[in-house]
């Protein structure tokens, strides 16, 4: 019995032993955990502390950066395009600083930041110059406006051909442009059928924003010259010349200065395009009408058509100021062949819209008009321009 009892208590102590050694282990668990989970804590609450501590860096310095803006804006572009770049490469340079007091620095990293973040800060110097100037220079001269989409090329060719002093003439038949070769020298087809395929081709070819613009001047001519208007095709004679005066529509007393935009449905007109068509208006009635007992009698109006709408400003801009406005007004097929009649020696020439006298050819007396086709044209007695330099039957279409 006593020996029952002695291995009672001896397993007993075994057992407390192992009882009292768990519990440690467990105890020395728990430290463990709450010192890994207090390390973390520290861990992010100094990462807390570095991000609080940039923000409030970033917070001073953008407050700054954005003081220094509002104050230069009244100094120019230079100045306010250096602030303005100058906000973007301190945020390169706060990046960069991050990237070295982390924990596990990467130096190469910002040193490569600053480097770029320079650059980067005088290209957006240059373009932030040269954005505001063009905008200064859209507010100046709205009719810039009209050239965005263009082509480089494009304007490159327009620029050429208006200031090259030939007289409108070229090497070569401008209606070949619109003819394949097989079709420039096909024997089966007439010089009428050649002629009238190069027209039917320049209606549906794909235009440039300056060659569309081009044609809605012409539409809105014609739709002048139909209700008894003499037309002076102003814009595409003189070009950047032009004075924001398109068209110059003249009927007996009433003259009227026609500004002409052809724009996507999703433009606006403004008011400043109103304000230059009065100023060009005002320019023009001063310049040409000579006997000054007109001057007031709104004997010169202007007009502004365009495929687009005007803003709302704008619209009470032309009311006040007497400025006539046709908008959605959309660019429409007409009878371009254009039949004159020299006053020289009687010669009936017809003009297609490619030809290089077609805009400064004017219809005026009885027996000159508009007409759909070639063929009719011809039948008519009328015979094709020529004011191409070179040979009539080498430059044209045979």
């Amino acid at each position: 019995m006593a020996l029952l009892v002695i291995l009672g208590i001896f397993v007993g102590l075994v057992l407390l032993g192992w009882l009292l050694e768990n519990a440690k282990k467990i105890r020395e668990n728990r430290a463990s955990v709450l010192a890994r989970k207090e390390y973390e804590l520290n861990r992010q609450a100094e990462k807390l502390a570095f991000e609080k501590s940039a923000l409030a860096r970033y917070t001073t310095d953008a407050t700054a950066a954005i003081e220094g803006l509002a104050k230069q804006k009244a100094l120019g572009f230079p100045w306010l395009a250096t602030a303005y770049s100058e906000y973007f490469h301190l945020l390169d340079r706060i990046l960069a600083k991050e990237l070295e007091e982390k924990k596990h620095p990467a130096r190469r990293s910002a040193d490569v930041i600053r480097t770029v973040g320079r650059e980067k800060a005088a290209l957006r110097r240059e373009n932030k110059i040269l954005r505001d100037l063009h905008r200064y220079y859209e507010y100046l001269f709205p009719w810039l406006i009209d050239f965005k989409g263009e082509e480089l090329d494009d304007l490159i060719r327009q620029v050429h051909d208006r200031t090259t002093p030939h007289e409108g003439e070229t090497e070569i038949d401008p209606a070949i442009v619109y003819l394949t070769s097989a079709e420039r020298e096909s024997e089966k087809l007439t010089r009428a059928e050649k002629f009238q395929r190069a027209l039917d081709r320049y209606w549906t070819r794909h235009k440039t924003p300056w060659e569309i613009g081009r044609d809605y001047e012409r539409y809105i001519g014609y739709v002048h010259e139909r209700e008894g208007f003499k037309v002076e095709y102003h814009g595409i004679a003189y070009g950047y010349e032009d004075l924001g005066r398109d068209l110059i529509c003249t009927k007996g007393d009433d003259i009227r200065v026609v500004q002409c935009k052809c724009w996507r449905a999703d433009k606006v007109v403004h008011e400043k395009h109103i304000c230059q068509l009065i100023g060009t208006t005002v320019m023009y009635e001063k310049t040409h009408v000579i006997d000054p007992t007109l001057f007031g009698k709104s004997q010169v109006s202007s007009w502004l058509f365009t495929s687009a709408t005007v803003s709302d400003t704008a619209a009470k801009f032309a009311s006040m100021l007497g400025v006539r406005i046709g908008q959605n007004v959309q660019l429409g097929r007409y009878p371009a062949v254009k039949c004159n009649v020299s006053l020289r020696d009687g010669t009936k020439i017809y003009h297609l819209p490619f030809d290089q006298q077609y805009d400064r050819t004017l219809i005026e007396f009885k027996d000159e008009r508009y007409v759909d086709t070639v063929a009719e044209a011809e039948a008519l007695g009328f015979r094709r321009a020529y004011r191409w330099r070179g040979s009539k039957e080498a430059a044209a279409p045979a």
